[in-house]
């Protein structure tokens, strides 16, 4: 198991910096990202990730897809791993709840044997006044099925932004941090790390809902320095920065 203690120094992933913040846009959370990646990934092999969920994984409130959380932190990733073949694919669908999602995984997760998936899942629950006890239910299943698989999770919870705050987002993502604990997978608490940004709400779209560029930008830099060190073997930029 690998646990990330802090972040990266940025002075030695300045290409990450650089890809990752947008002119003009507010600082990125400071201290630890929040995320585990629980497994050790084979970059040796082709590094394949899906970034399954709603929205705020296909791209609501960004300025065009090259702006949407996925297709950064494909770019960091590359950037930071030479020579490799880095894929992400952005499996997000918008207004979609877990049980959809989950409809999905045979067709559009397992069948590309990714290295690890990044499962943002439980907003759209809050908003519509689902049961977080069924979405429990269907999320187990979910991860049933890509353990059996043998393939990693970090699971993403929910933005902090006045709509999800005022539909009870917090309920949903409580049941996301007690299966990461219960299955022993990575998880990514949006909610504490925004809440150490200078100010969270510059993350956040106007529909008062969606992160905006500089929130996805942000939580892909924290997202690919989370995955960094557990790529096997270590990345070279990250490894510079261990010296």
């Amino acid at each position: 198991m690998l646990t990330r203690h802090g972040r990266i120094p940025l002075a030695a992933l300045g290409l990450l910096t650089a890809l990752a913040a947008p002119a003009g846009a507010s600082p990125c959370p400071a201290g630890p990202a929040g995320a585990v990646v629980e497994a050790r990934l084979n970059a040796g092999r082709p590094l394949t990730i899906v970034a399954l969920g709603s929205s705020s994984t296909e791209g609501a409130g960004a300025s065009g897809p090259h702006a949407t959380y996925p297709a950064r932190l494909e770019a960091l990733l590359r950037g930071a791993l030479p020579g490799r073949t880095v894929r992400v694919i952005n499996a997000g669908r918008s207004g979609q709840t877990s049980d959809e999602m989950l409809a999905r995984i045979e067709n559009q997760v397992l069948v590309r044997r990714p290295s690890l998936v990044i499962w943002q899942a439980g907003g759209n629950e809050a908003l519509k006044g689902r049961s977080p006890e069924e979405f429990e239910r269907v999320m187990r299943e979910g991860l049933r099925r890509l353990a059996m698989a043998g393939i990693p999770v970090v699971l993403l919870d929910n933005q902090r932004s006045p709509r999800m705050v005022a539909a009870g987002g917090e309920r949903f993502d409580a049941v996301m941090a007690a299966l990461a604990e219960a299955r022993g997978v990575g998880l990514f608490r949006r909610g504490a790390w925004q809440a150490s940004a200078p100010d969270p709400q510059a993350l956040v779209a106007g529909d008062g809902l969606h992160m905006n560029d500089a929130g996805y930008a942000c939580l892909a830099q924290a997202l690919a320095e989370a995955i960094l060190p557990a790529v096997e073997p270590p990345a070279p930029a990250f490894a510079a920065a261990r010296r």
